[in-house]
């Protein structure tokens, strides 16, 4: 029996490798392996791509957060966000100073126009409670709006690592069956017509999981840094308002 099976892995019936597997699977085997090769690349991809964006806009916001902290007033920290447009924060700001100042314009506007023909002009108009609520609200859907930019890939992340498995299963099953369809039509049940068929399906399985476990790991370790990074707008979106409130602007 020892000789027979030695002669039938010199003959190459037998697969003495992972590789040998993949080369001699069925149809089904390689089409979902081909799918699965596919998803890897896509979610690699995804992982270099989401990594370098976050970087890039981390890296900018604490620049820029820094300067902003040593400014000491409003037009130092205007011309500040000028010179750097290029970043979520500066966006912010001037998303906020734009804000102010057309709000401040409406009021005034208003004020004049209530006044009577005659009487004193009217002091430069401040900003309502409504309208700082508004400014907040504001800045939070501008700090939302640069988070979904960065992390519009990301929900595919999370769909790789999650159906990767059911692909693999899928083919481990499909795979099974056919080894034991096999099985039965050449009436054979020993181990060595058992072994090929059985390892074949499982290199499914394995592939599927060298799939998930990256992207399942890529898209944890983004989301926890895209919601440091949403805690850093937030901050700074209450800084400006602090800012403005100080220097009597609202």
């Amino acid at each position: 029996m020892h000789s027979f099976n030695a002669l039938l892995q010199v003959a190459g019936a037998v697969p003495t490798s992972p590789w040998e597997l993949v080369v001699n699977a069925s149809t089904v085997t390689k089409v979902v392996l081909g799918l699965l090769a596919f998803l890897s690349l896509l979610s690699w991809a995804i992982i270099f791509g989401v990594w370098r964006s976050l970087a890039k806009a981390a890296n900018a916001a604490e620049a820029f957060g820094r300067d902003f902290d040593r400014s000491r007033s409003i037009d130092e920290a205007s011309s500040l966000a000028k010179r750097t447009p290029n970043g979520a924060l500066p966006r912010l700001f001037i998303r906020a100073m734009h804000f102010v100042a057309d709000a401040r314009v409406a009021n005034q506007q208003l004020r004049e126009r209530a006044t009577p023909i005659g009487g004193d002009a009217p002091a430069m108009s401040t900003l309502s409670g409504s309208q700082i609520e508004t400014l907040h609200l504001l800045l939070d859907s501008e700090a939302s709006d640069e988070r979904d930019r960065i992390s519009r890939f990301l929900p595919w992340l999370a769909t790789i690592g999650s159906v990767s498995p059911l692909i693999g299963l899928l083919g481990t099953v499909l795979g099974v069956i056919d080894a034991f369809v096999g099985i039965a039509s050449k009436g054979s049940g020993n181990l060595s017509a058992v072994a090929p068929g059985v390892a074949e399906a499982l290199i499914a399985t394995a592939a599927a999981l060298s799939v998930a476990i990256p992207a399942t790991f890529g898209y944890n370790i983004f989301a926890s840094r895209l919601n440091r990074f949403d805690s850093r707008m937030e901050s700074f979106g209450t800084a400006v308002i602090a800012l403005l409130v100080r220097e009597g602007r609202i």
